[in-house]
């Protein structure tokens, strides 16, 4: 196994959160992570599963981009470096209270006896692997299930805990992280939205979701954090059921697809008119807003398919890596439809229990899928299904493939490699020009400092240190920190590192006086946990500086001393 650090530019970056303008990276809450695991038969085949905290940003930002690449990269040489005998166990279970449908009104559009079958209208099942080491015993688990700091919410929260651990989301198309019996309230009221159309007053402006820990989303993230991790801790404490058989895969790339007879994969479109007769009738309903799949400047907005699909199996498991976001139901159909055709297939290895997870956003990102019946409702989902309201029926039809080469031990076609558009690609984010300070100031120095003589109380109490500071992007200080709580050590007098960008209870925040000024703050905030110790402690803050002439030069700043009780 092996984890590196990914986390990109703190600063600047538009995160394009709902698409909001105003959301801009400005500080850390923990950091985000590449983790992967390999599995592989002795002296045979082996599989990589790598996890990626990504969000996403205006534009293309090269030093996020390389952030990624190298992370990845890393975590795989470690994970290879790290192999070694052991086995791998799955346990499943039933996690409530950590999410709902954010669409149900189309949900309810599938059919009724469709329905009927499932106990939720949203997929509650966690599924866990526990890889135990065949020397040291327990080592991880993988679960899967589903702000302008850096942050990947509950998914992070929860590798966090479980330290290595990592956290897939199956279906991002279905669940948000919710728990009220309403998942969008209007925003100056608290009333709920409306049910058909998360809408108020025709308007979507101030339709919002809620956490449980609304209107604070860090507590929201906590919350929903916490009752997944528990919920793993539990997995990972019972799981007995081992993998056993083969380890092995199947990959392609898809540019046209034909069903019935037919090339379903019209151009895609986003959903006014003026397009062609044939279009529109491919896509009915969906009103056709941008052409996607016309538009070539700078490059094709949606290369034809634009999908590559794949099947890890390891065992009795079988991981469906599609690049899109699935609804509940249309992910329930694809699972469904692999079983039955690996169980029907003769081979004696499928005649027992399989498991089949989709792991969702896998080596590509073609936006939404949703059932032929709720694409007919044009909700969010239905209206961002790029390819029509046969998508999905096209994804079982290919996945059957894939699972057929599989269980035949045969190749399959791997389709045309994806173009490579590193050189077309548009940036809008301008580089730093030049850090300062305020005269008679340097980098570091602390302009609000802890109170004097202050005594913390652990579990409640917040401490908060603001340093003249300089633009993270100087240097994104991978697998390093920004700021770090310190404790000392009685016996020597030294300073020892405690708490840091990882840690949830430290928040690294950063800002400008002015948009344009080159002075910039850090605001370090950390709320001693119940399982701090008592000592001494100061925050100490990490950064980089650019002069006018382009060189970069580290500096650190530190607080004044502070009581924890």
């Amino acid at each position: 196994m092996g984890s590196y650090d990914i986390t990109s530019l703190a600063a600047d970056v538009n995160m394009m959160g709902y698409a909001n303008m105003e959301q801009v990276a400005s500080g850390i809450h923990f950091r985000l992570r590449a983790r992967t695991f390999i599995v592989s038969e002795p002296e045979g085949k082996r599989v990589v599963f790598v996890n990626i905290d990504a969000f996403t940003s205006l534009g293309y930002v090269r030093q996020s981009f390389d952030a990624l690449v190298d992370g990845i990269e890393n975590s795989i040489i470690q994970a290879h470096e790290n192999l070694r005998p052991g086995s791998v166990f799955i346990n499943k279970g039933e996690l409530l209270d950590a999410g709902v449908n954010r669409s149900p009104s189309a949900y309810l559009y599938n059919p009724s006896e469709e329905r009927s079958k499932h106990k939720y209208n949203v997929d509650k099942e966690m599924t866990l692997l526990k890889f135990v080491d065949g020397q040291w015993g327990p080592v991880d688990a993988i679960p899967r299930r589903v702000s302008s700091v850096i942050e990947n919410l509950q998914d992070s929260l929860h590798n966090v805990l479980l330290e290595l651990a990592s956290y897939f989301e199956a279906q991002p198309g279905r669940p948000v992280t919710r728990i009220s019996s309403s998942a969008r309230r209007v925003r100056n009221t608290g009333l709920p939205c409306d049910f058909n159309h998360s809408t108020c007053g025709g308007r979507n402006e101030l339709c919002y979701g809620r956490g449980p820990g609304y209107p604070d989303e860090f507590e929201s993230t906590r919350i929903i954090g916490e009752r997944q991790f528990k919920m793993a801790l539990d997995l990972f404490s019972k799981a007995s059921e081992q993998l056993r058989g083969k380890v092995d895969n199947r990959q392609m790339n898809l540019e046209h697809l034909i069903l019935h007879k037919e090339m379903i994969r019209y151009p895609s479109s986003l959903s006014h008119k003026y397009i062609i007769q044939e279009q529109m009738e491919s896509h009915y309903p969906k009103p056709i807003l941008l052409d996607t799949g016309e538009m070539t400047k700078p490059y094709e907005w949606a290369v034809t398919l634009n999908s590559s699909l794949q099947i890890l199996c390891i065992g009795q498991l079988f991981i469906l890596s599609v690049p899109g976001e699935f609804t509940t139901m249309a992910g329930r159909r694809l699972r469904d439809a692999v079983k039955r055709h690996l169980q029907s297939s003769g081979n004696i290895e499928m005649s027992g229990e399989i498991h089949i997870v989709i792991a969702g956003l896998g080596n590509g990102y073609s936006q939404y899928v949703t059932t032929f019946e709720e694409y007919q409702a044009q909700r969010y989902e239905g209206a961002s299904t790029l390819f029509g309201p046969h998508t999905l029926s096209g994804y079982i039809q290919e996945f059957k493939k894939l699972s057929k080469s599989l269980v035949l031990d045969r190749p399959v076609q791997p389709g045309p490699q994806p173009p490579d558009l590193l050189d077309k690609q548009v940036s809008f984010l301008t580089p730093v020009v030049v850090d300062t300070t305020p005269a008679g100031d340097s980098f570091g120095d602390v302009i609000s400092d802890v109170p004097k003589n202050l005594s913390l109380k652990r579990g409640n109490d917040l401490v908060t240190v603001v340093f003249q500071s300089a633009c993270p992007r100087n240097d994104l200080l991978t697998e390093g920190t920004f700021a770090l709580v310190e404790r000392l050590e009685r016996d020597d007098k030294t300073w020892t590192p405690v708490y840091d960008d990882d840690d949830l209870c430290l928040r690294f925040k950063w800002s400008r006086p002015k948009k344009l000024s080159s002075r910039s703050e850090a605001t370090v905030e950390w709320r001693g946990p119940e399982s701090a110790s008592r000592g001494v402690y100061r925050i100490t803050h990490f950064g980089a500086a650019k002069s006018l002439f382009g060189s970069v030069q580290h500096f650190t700043g530190s607080s004044s001393v502070f009581a924890v009780t």
